[in-house]
């Protein structure tokens, strides 16, 4: 596990334009984390760090946005509305992360909400909010 304090939105993005430079695709990012710990900004960084041109807004409501780049299709999830996996396989969650598609990533906002219908290899991040602006990242791979 790596941990991580992060200080203000610069580091934010500066943390994330180091986590982007590591992806090859084909992974799957778990995130986790109270409301407002970041996991949007974060993913957010993430994307524009990866070339995702336009605006990267959390998928809440509609629970999936997808981006692409030159090198990537992207989907980002949330599942803070998910009240059973039943819901999740209905829009087919599984079909994106099984795939075994080598030019895709997948980033999950609320994970724990479906932890129990996930298997496979993960990078699972954990965001806990310090005070205002300084957040702590756990990276487990």
């Amino acid at each position: 596990m790596e941990v991580v304090t992060i200080n203000n939105l610069k580091e934010t993005e500066k943390f994330a334009k180091k986590f982007a430079k590591l992806l090859r695709g084909g992974e799957i990012i778990l995130l986790n984390g109270d409301l407002g710990a970041g996991k949007t900004t974060f993913t957010r960084q993430v994307l524009k760090a990866l070339g995702v041109k336009g605006e990267v807004t959390s998928p809440t409501f509609t629970i999936m946005r997808e981006y692409s780049t030159k090198k990537f299709n992207i989907y980002h999830f949330d599942m803070y509305r998910i009240k059973s996996p039943d819901e999740v396989r209905e829009f087919g969650l599984e079909d994106y992360i099984y795939s075994g598609d080598n030019k895709s990533l997948v980033f999950i906002e609320w994970s724990e909400n479906i932890r129990e219908m996930l298997n496979g290899d993960f990078i699972e991040i954990n965001i806990s909010l310090i005070d205002d602006n300084k957040r702590k990242f756990e990276i487990i791979r």
